[in-house]
């Protein structure tokens, strides 16, 4: 029997941060993992692996759509999907394995198997029984489906069988128009396929910016995909090679039913807490089927925490990354912290679409006062350089103090943009301290300061 002061059972981005964290605390750790590779669902079939199939396609629809515009003549390159996939495995095989080095350099030891906790201060890992002061639970989460879906992973998938489909379907339905239903289906939309969006509500991406979400649907329609939006799916009868999607008009009842090569299932996730034997433990829960956790991420069992998509809170690996930084100080005797106002949120679609803090209707609804700040990237220098001139930035700001609130933007580089809006954010700024920071020219950022601009006197270029 080993003893540790603390274990973590799951190494995603929550675990295995919060592992390299405790052991740069002095504290002996160890990780627990039942795949073949380290990095969770993020490195192995999430975040990174659909990154990598959101770039080749979208390296694709540059070369069919805009290539000869830039005087590069030629043919268009034909799509060699065996190949792409491949990319796709050797990104993720760099990835785990520099997860593993960071293990082995910190000293941290990798528990192989699934772990369960059958009493406080044990985890277990096959036969083996190991003693630590602190267990983390960082095990993640999992595709939910719907009532009357069966998903398969190969005419039914979820995101996991998305990425590993044998070929380009010719139609593709996806359920759910969030984040990874819109990645991935602009994903197969660029390679070729018919790709069909069916939503609940009637507003793709819950959650985002009115205005945002309206001109993301236009873009995203722009580019081939379709929507149907108020539909109640019923069911999904499949056979090996076909589906058919029976679905409700929320409007007036009426049922349609659609066929497809393929149906992407993708109407959120839920915790993965499975075999951890917390029942047996008394690990209260949420309503939701989430851990509950005190303000230090302990949950009502004294040394045993949860962090991540276990908890309440956005299923983000940075939440998660966040919150077990946070966990092992507060372990090691110090102070952990998380922002939890200024955790920004991207979709890796083209043009990119990123949001941070309150928005126009968080706002409305709370009776705050506020002001919007807009700029359209189409006064953007560099973005109409390069065709990228659709969206744009808008932040909202306190309209007695000046201090930001939010921010939405819809354009290139979004994702990497939102992050001087974080800082700022973390700092207390106010919309003009940041429309006072000299931004280089030509760059994608100054219609960030140009929309800090707009909610003073006014932007320059606008």
């Amino acid at each position: 029997m080993a003893s540790y002061d603390v274990i973590i059972i799951g190494s995603g981005p929550g675990g295995y941060v919060c592992a390299i964290r405790c052991a740069q605390r002095g504290l002996k750790t160890a990780i627990v993992e039942g795949r073949d590779t380290l990095g969770g669902t993020c490195l192995n079939v999430g975040c990174i692996p659909s990154k990598t199939l959101l770039h080749a396609s979208h390296m694709l629809h540059e070369a069919e759509h805009n290539f000869s515009a830039m005087g590069l003549k030629g043919k268009s390159p034909s799509v060699d999907w065996k190949q792409m996939l491949s990319y796709k495995d050797d990104t993720i095989a760099q990835n785990t394995k520099g997860v593993e080095f960071l293990m082995k350099k910190n000293k941290i030891d990798w528990l192989k198997g699934w772990g369960s906790i059958p009493e406080a201060g044990k985890v277990q890992v096959g036969d083996d029984i190991h003693e630590a002061k602190s267990i983390i639970i960082a095990s993640g989460s999992e595709p939910s489906s719907l009532p009357g879906v069966e998903v398969d992973e190969k005419t039914v998938v979820t995101s996991t069988g998305a990425l590993t489909l044998g070929k380009v379907p010719k139609k593709m339905i996806v359920i759910g128009a969030g984040v990874i239903g819109l990645e991935l289906g602009s994903v197969y939309a660029r390679l070729g396929a018919e790709v069909e969006v069916i939503e609940f509500l009637d507003a793709i991406t819950p959650g985002m910016d009115g205005e945002v979400q309206r001109q993301f649907q236009k873009l995203l329609t722009k580019q081939g995909l379709t929507f149907t939006m108020g539909a109640a799916v019923q069911s999904v009868d499949a056979t090996k090679t076909k589906a058919k999607v029976t679905y409700k008009l929320r409007k007036d009842d009426s049922e349609h039913t659609v066929d497809a090569d393929v149906v992407l299932v993708a109407t959120g996730r839920k915790p993965f807490t499975d075999g951890l034997g917390i029942e047996s433990l008394g690990v209260a829960m949420t309503k939701r089927g989430q851990i509950a956790v005190d303000a230090h991420w302990q949950t009502n069992v004294p040394g045993v925490y949860a962090l991540g998509d276990v908890i309440e809170g956005p299923m983000l690996a940075h939440k998660a990354e966040d919150e077990g930084v946070a966990v092992a100080d507060t372990i090691a005797g110090k102070h952990g912290h998380v922002n939890y106002g200024v955790i920004p949120g991207v979709i890796y679609t083209h043009p990119e679409v990123a949001n941070v803090g309150e928005t126009e209707e968080t706002l409305k609804a709370a009776g705050k006062a506020f002001k919007v700040g807009k700029f359209s990237f189409m006064g953007n220098g560099r973005a109409k350089a390069v065709f990228a001139g659709e969206g744009f930035v808008k932040i909202l700001a306190d309209a007695n103090t000046d201090r930001i609130l939010g921010a939405h933007i819809i354009g290139p580089a979004a994702g990497d943009l939102i992050h001087e809006v974080c800082v700022a954010m973390e700092f207390g700024a106010s919309a003009e301290d940041l429309a006072m920071t000299c931004h280089a020219h030509p760059t994608y950022s100054e219609a960030v300061r140009e929309a800090a601009l707009a909610c003073g006197v006014g932007a320059i270029h606008s």
